[in-house]
């Protein structure tokens, strides 16, 4: 079978983020199922339910330096899942992700982009203020020493040096679309793929691509309660937490009686 691969760029939507699409493999056309859409698209927006840490509105002061290696968790409304980001795959994108998680951000961020095979993408605030915040606040980019495998965490773009707080999951091998594109991975998945699979798609691609889906520009203006309106089927993020580097495992409070059966230690470990 062929394949083409189509490079969509997606310009700015109104005065918001940018938009990032990459290459994404198109299906033949045909008349009643909408081609398999383009790439991951970025932008930061959505309604004020989010994440009330006040350091959101200036983004020039969270600039921590991530651990070389660090789980997030995220609890979702479908369920939890971890990824694991490795600080040495793309040192900026690793530092602005875990600025982010540190403070709140994903807090109630809804996963609205899920294009099945493909990508599923989040990261646009609840909250227009914060969004409007972080319009300008671009990271450089880092090189692409990862490719885009299922379950890779990536940051979307749009053009050189323009990733903001958009991400992405690939749900495939996109190596082959994104990698070449500049899309770098900064993590992956090592613990609930099945739950990242299972997130809402009924929706379709979004609307700035010509899909039915949410329109990027309109969660930029109505945040999350446009999306819960008018896309209520939505799964979102509960919480993210980072749970490592993680304290050593708590000692027990005192050794069992000789006569006790012995128990695994519950021990507050990775969850991979």
């Amino acid at each position: 079978m062929k394949r083409s691969f189509a490079l969509l760029v997606l310009c700015f939507v109104a005065s918001l983020t940018p938009c990032v699409l990459s290459a994404r493999p198109q299906a033949t056309a045909t008349p009643a199922p909408a081609a398999k859409p383009a790439a991951p698209v970025h932008h930061t927006a959505t309604a004020a339910h989010s994440a009330t840490d006040p350091a959101l509105l200036h983004p020039a002061t969270l600039k921590a330096k991530a651990p070389d290696v660090y789980e997030v968790k995220f609890e979702t409304t479908k369920g939890d899942f971890v990824i694991q980001v490795t600080r040495a795959w793309a040192p900026n994108g690793a530092d602005r992700f875990y600025n982010l998680v540190k403070h709140g951000f994903f807090t109630n961020v809804s996963f609205y982009r899920y294009v099945k095979d493909f990508i599923v993408q989040f990261g646009m605030s609840p909250d227009p203020k914060i969004t409007a915040a972080w319009s300008a606040a671009n990271i450089k980019d880092d090189p692409v020493t990862q490719s885009n495998k299922l379950g890779t965490l990536t940051f979307a773009m749009g053009g050189p040096n323009t990733r903001q707080t958009q991400l992405f999951i690939n749900l495939a091998d996109n190596s082959g679309s994104l990698d070449g594109s500049g899309f770098s991975p900064i993590g992956q998945v090592t613990s609930g793929m099945d739950i990242v699979q299972q997130l809402y798609s009924g929706y379709g691609e979004i609307a700035d691509l010509g899909g039915s889906g949410p329109s990027q520009a309109r969660i930029g203006e109505g945040g999350k309660a446009y999306l819960d309106k008018n896309f209520p089927k939505l799964d979102s993020i509960k919480k993210a937490t980072v749970i490592s580097p993680a304290p050593a495992p708590a000692a027990p409070a005192h050794k069992p009686a000789p006569s006790a059966a012995k128990k695994p230690a519950a021990a507050p470990a990775p969850q991979q």
